[in-house]
């Protein structure tokens, strides 16, 4: 592979990738709950340990997936796998056939799949731009603006993937199904689109990457790495405060603002003021680090987020202000940590498998979230009732705690975070 800096149109191409897997991700994660509510009238407390369940299965895997990626170097194969898999999955969770399976078996079934898909996809292609710098001339520039690429791109995917099937599923009931269906063929046709233009366009994948060594070697490796053993406990507070809102968004949009028309506006506002924050944090990490940026990230989330807490019904205008505010604070939620991670990697360890243990972290945050759900049952919340104080401490109030202390372990761990970004060649 040639010294040379990759052009912005390569380093865009390979950010494109982020768009569908974030349209996949959203509607999973954020409306697979109240869909099947919906749609096979199935409880809440039940849906809840089923999400958490699948989600705990599929951070055990990640780690195991990153080191196959790096031990056996069949980057591109593991990206079509994951692709075709993804489509499959994706499309066969808003599809139960009901006649054959429980709806509550048949999700168990499909969230495997497409969390599992996900996966082998999201981890090979973060490992892929980690090594962006490594092949340019100009240290940690291509890493930054691959980043931002390819974050900016997801967002995008989030904004759909935010709109989109909050307004099939604000549908008649008997029109949801079909119009998810469609939602997925387009889905799938983008998803293959997007991967050829990283397997052809993009920067390629560097032919000498050693593989990697035993995993018994390649866990020592990782336990010897101060800064990412350093990195490991912020991330995993800060996912749960972001993944807590994402479960309980449309319920609280529902019942705590009783606007349940206007959730994909609040939903698709947020990804845009995220959107349009990153460029922002991209060019202040440039010059004042990730480090820093990400901190500054969570204090303005905590300072936006924390008035929904307070909120009731009606206040649309207010809910949208925070909605801002947050979605701006994300950008630097989403780019930051995989920023400090790359960085953090030496020249001579694979990183697929660092970013497997990252990716579990975040999915064990997600799982964690799915807790939520019979927390809310336990609390004496049901869906459709109004004015119920656990939700707005739930969805608002623990999540600005938990970013809270993501803050004071990352100010812990800044001494061995602080240092510049670095090619890591």
């Amino acid at each position: 592979m040639s010294s040379a800096t990759p052009r912005w149109w390569q380093l865009a191409a390979y950010g494109l990738l982020g768009l569908p897997l974030a349209m996949a991700a959203l509607p999973v994660y954020v409306q697979v709950a109240s869909y099947y509510h919906l749609q096979y009238d199935t409880g809440l407390a039940m849906l809840g340990w089923v999400m958490f369940a699948a989600r705990l299965l599929d951070t055990l895997q990640d780690p195991l997936l990153g080191h196959l990626i790096d031990r056996l170097q069949q980057v591109q194969r593991a990206l079509t796998a994951g692709a075709v898999l993804l489509a499959a999955g994706f499309a066969g969770l808003w599809q139960a056939p009901v006649a054959l399976l429980a709806p509550l078996l048949w999700l168990s079934l499909m969230l495997v799949v497409t969390y599992s898909a996900h996966s082998l996809l999201n981890i090979a292609y973060l490992a892929w731009g980690s090594r962006l710098s490594a092949q340019a001339s100009h240290g940690s520039a291509p890493l930054l603006s691959a980043t931002a690429w390819r974050e900016g791109w997801g967002l995008l995917g989030l904004i759909i993937g935010s709109t989109i099937p909050a307004t099939i599923l604000s549908q008649p009931r008997a029109q949801i199904a079909g119009q998810m269906g469609s939602y997925s063929l387009a889905f799938a046709v983008l998803l293959g689109l997007t991967l050829l233009a990283l397997l052809k366009l993009a920067p390629a994948w560097p032919p000498t990457i050693a593989p990697a060594p035993h995993w018994r070697s390649v866990l020592q490796q990782m336990r010897a790495n101060h800064a990412f053993r350093h990195l490991l406990l912020p991330y995993l507070l800060n996912s749960c405060a972001v993944a807590l809102p994402a479960t309980l968004a449309l319920f609280y949009i529902s019942d705590q603002l009783q606007a349940a028309p206007l959730a994909g506006l609040f939903l698709g506002s947020y990804f845009i003021a995220a959107a349009a924050g990153l460029p922002v944090w991209t060019r202040l990490a440039q010059r004042y680090g990730a480090l820093a940026c990400w901190r500054g990230g969570m204090l303005l989330a905590i300072a936006s987020f924390a008035g929904a807490a307070l909120l009731g019904a009606g206040d649309v205008w207010l809910y949208g202000l925070i909605c801002l505010g947050a979605g701006a604070a994300l950008g630097a939620d989403l780019a930051m940590p995989n920023v400090l991670l790359a960085q953090s990697i030496p020249p001579a360890h694979a990183p697929a498998a660092y970013y497997g243990v990252l990716t579990l972290l975040g999915k064990l945050a997600l799982a964690l979230s799915g807790l939520a759900l019979p927390l809310l049952a336990l609390l004496g919340y049901q869906p459709g009732q109004t004015a119920h104080i656990a939700l707005p401490l739930v969805y608002a109030a623990l999540p600005c705690l938990l970013k809270l202390l993501a803050l004071l372990t990352l100010q812990r761990a800044s001494p061995v975070l602080t240092p510049p970004l670095r090619s890591p060649a």
